[in-house]
């Protein structure tokens, strides 16, 4: 992971226009090829970022970070207060809590109560930068990378991004894979961008699934 501290503005060009004026923020560039823009304030919110894949041209005093879309964040460098790497290694992932590690095994008992037709191939597919929490076959054959959360926001249509990322890199799996957000809730910001980057959502009904009996037949 790259921090660099510096005074810089920042220009969006893409399907929309947006300009950050000149001010010292700390730009975060990522292992898996995420380049964000932080200030001091908004909690661990960006004021704007680039998800990956992603190119970065580093040229005399600009950044250049395009995506796959050709969209880009022009960084514009002024002074450089701070530049240093950090090797963090392989992230053991964020622990759920007692609502979404059930409903993870709730729904890999009734994968189809997330889509019709979906089966399990397998719980916590390992991605190499942390597990996707079900990977699913459905109807068509067709590899479904599945991640639950208890409420769907922003963050985690961020982490699917890259889990797919990574999966599309997989050679052992049919592709494409697509990705679906499951959740008991979703906010409508998280909906927008789940759209806008080609993903699924899925509310479920905790109590309901409880309630139900698994699909996977059990000896007892």
């Amino acid at each position: 992971m790259r921090l660099v501290i510096a005074r810089c503005s920042v220009d969006y060009v893409g399907r929309l226009t947006a300009h950050l004026p000149s001010a010292v923020r700390l730009v975060l560039v990522k292992a898996d090829g995420s380049v964000s823009i932080h200030a001091d304030g908004r909690a661990y919110k960006p004021l704007n970022w680039m998800s990956p894949p992603c190119v970065i041209a580093e040229e005399t005093g600009v950044w250049r970070v395009t995506n796959r879309a050709a969209e880009q964040l022009v960084i514009t460098l002024e002074e450089i207060l701070h530049d240093s790497s950090h090797e963090l290694g392989i992230d053991p992932g964020l622990r759920k809590d007692g609502v979404e590690a059930h409903l993870q095994v709730l729904l890999a008992d009734r994968p189809d109560a997330i889509a019709p037709g979906l089966t399990l191939i397998r719980r916590e597919y390992e991605t190499g930068i942390g597990p996707v929490d079900l990977l699913c076959r459905d109807s068509d054959g067709s590899t479904v990378a599945v991640e639950i959360k208890r409420k769907g926001e922003i963050d985690g249509v961020e982490q699917l991004t890259r889990y797919l990322v990574r999966l599309d890199a997989d050679p052992a799996l049919p592709h494409p894979v697509r990705g679906i957000l499951a959740a008991q809730s979703i906010t409508p910001q998280a909906r927008l961008l789940a759209a806008d980057r080609g993903l699924g959502c899925a509310v479920v009904d905790y109590d309901e699934l409880r309630g139900l009996e698994p699909s996977i037949p059990t000896l007892f």
